[in-house]
């Protein structure tokens, strides 16, 4: 029998009982990070100007990372790769050393107001259930939910004195339980009239929200996209939205239900050097609260890429409006923010040739105009 391709729907006792999802470096592997990592020192580049030859990996250690990319479009949406030597690494250190990382995984997409290519995750006395919030700056649980790219990328520095456990979900086993027992319900959540709002990171040329169905339709891999919070967030920020029907509530609350389940959802803990994969199309994410260490330079801390990559699956149509290009292995994605630099321009059209990914420049899909036509006719 031919091997499955593509991601499949699983639950976690399949986790539990299949390892096939974690790659352990082996100390080849390990040491090229670090003998990149003092190449790319002495070069000192800044990171927007860095390419691959700043960063010289060992044919070893690019071979693990290309294996980790083809995984989270594999069998399971995720792959956890374990053993980079960030113990080595001081906080600097590691930030060039992902990044150098990421020039081989495929384009890094900007992930806040800021427009920054790598976010600190870590308690900075952030907010979470409130205008704007975001969970990355914070230590309290969070909702299940993707990130705003194809794939996301957390590498840990430190871990947290207690919690700070990762959760995931197979949205493509949530699509199939909303089948078997909700069927009336999968319509309404394949609807293109879902509203989230970008809680304040979008481009200023952009509506504050934008609309996706949680589950698409017509691909051949099934695409969802779901972060329940920016939903929320658009039904209270926003009076001209138009309000959830009683069965979009149905149909969420039901997906609230099921998501952390002993049936469906895996908790992993996340290890000092650990890196994790997730395709976010078809894998839904959490973590539960965390308290910290005392010391400053103990305290969790995990960074973040948000990455386009070369083998990423064709979106539905109705994902155009966010993600700005719906073709396989194209560069997209990310929330562009307020400070878009002209390095980071360069750097979009550098690195989607050199990873040999369709680029487009960004343009606005649906304009604010647009948008108050689509709401004033809802």
């Amino acid at each position: 029998m031919a091997p499955v391709k593509g991601p499949q729907a699983w639950i976690a006792e399949d986790v539990r009982q299949d390892s096939s999802w974690i790659q352990r470096l082996t100390q080849e592997e390990a040491d090229g990070f670090n003998q990149a990592l003092a190449h790319a020192k002495k070069v000192g580049k800044p990171l927007l100007e860095m390419e691959q030859a700043d960063f010289p990996l060992p044919p070893p250690s690019r071979q693990a990372l290309d294996k980790a990319v083809e995984a989270t479009q594999g069998r399971w949406g995720m792959v956890l790769v374990k053993g980079f030597p960030t113990d080595d690494w001081s906080e600097a250190d590691m930030r060039v050393a992902y990044w150098g990382m990421g020039l081989y995984m495929g384009v890094g997409r900007t992930q806040n107001r800021a427009s920054e290519v790598i976010n600190d995750v870590r308690d900075a006395g952030g907010s979470y259930y409130v205008k704007g919030g975001r969970g990355y700056n914070t230590n309290v649980q969070l909702d299940f939910h993707q990130d705003y790219s194809d794939v996301v990328a957390l590498l840990c520095r430190r871990t947290a004195k207690s919690g700070g456990t990762s959760k995931v979900v197979s949205s493509i086993a949530m699509r199939n339980a909303m089948q078997a027992l909700h069927p009336d319900l999968l319509p309404v959540l394949q609807e293109n009239n879902w509203f989230h709002s970008f809680q304040g990171a979008q481009d200023p040329q952009q509506p504050p929200y934008y609309r996706c169905p949680v589950f698409g339709t017509g691909t051949q891999i099934p695409i969802a996209r779901t972060n329940r919070k920016d939903t929320t967030a658009a039904q209270r920020d926003f009076p001209e939205v138009p309000r959830m029907s009683p069965q979009q509530t149905e149909a969420m609350n039901i997906l609230d239900e099921l998501m952390p389940s002993e049936k469906y959802c895996y908790s992993m803990e996340l290890e000092r050097g650990d890196l994790q994969l997730l395709n976010n199309f078809v894998i839904w994410h959490s973590r539960t609260s965390f308290e910290d260490f005392e010391e400053p330079d103990q305290k969790r801390h995990l960074m973040r890429l948000w990455m386009s990559t070369p083998n990423s699956p064709e979106l539905p149509p109705q994902f155009e409006e966010f993600f700005g290009d719906t073709r396989p292995g194209a560069v997209r994605g990310g929330v562009r923010g307020g400070f878009i630099s002209p390095e980071f321009v360069e750097y979009e059209k550098r690195q989607s040739a050199v990873m040999n990914m369709p680029f487009k420049p960004f343009h606005v899909v649906v304009s604010p105009e647009e948008m108050s036509k689509i709401v004033s006719a809802a």
